[in-house]
């Protein structure tokens, strides 16, 4: 799963250019170090809270470190600023679905799979599925 492309926020004016915080997050999430992106991620969107690329990292950033509610929130916020955001709305699924949310996870995946074609994200969709009628013994929850 890839990011979207980062954008600057209007008028920064704290201690951390949005930019360069992208870069050093983007690199420790990599490193396998989540937690420190978000520690790095966390004062400069309280200066920068209008900075999606930011939240996108730092949702990212929730989901690998398995702060899902966290990560929830961020994505809730980033589907609702932008509807077609497809990463927000495939990463949104992925996190309910790592929660065994599965029926709230299931239009997000689908919508994400509709609006990509990606094949990844018509797998979610399908195993999703196929989670949501184990878990309830029923077919009928799919529709």
């Amino acid at each position: 799963m890839s990011l979207p492309p980062f954008q600057l926020p209007p008028d920064h004016t704290g201690d951390t250019h949005p930019a360069d915080a992208y870069q050093r997050a983007w690199s420790l999430i990599e490193g396998s170090a989540p937690l420190e992106a978000i520690a790095l991620l966390d004062p400069v969107l309280q200066d920068a809270p209008e900075a999606t690329g930011l939240r996108t990292l730092r949702a990212w950033a929730y989901f690998k470190s398995a702060q899902l509610r966290r990560a929830e929130a961020d994505l809730h916020q980033l589907v609702e600023q932008s509807p077609t955001d497809v990463w927000a709305r495939f990463a949104l699924g992925r996190v309910l679905e790592r929660q065994s949310r599965y029926a709230e996870a299931l239009p997000h995946l689908r919508l994400a799979a509709v609006m990509s074609g990606d094949a990844e994200h018509e797998a979610g969709v399908l195993r999703v599925e196929r989670r949501l009628a184990e878990s309830s013994g029923s077919l009928d929850d799919l529709t």
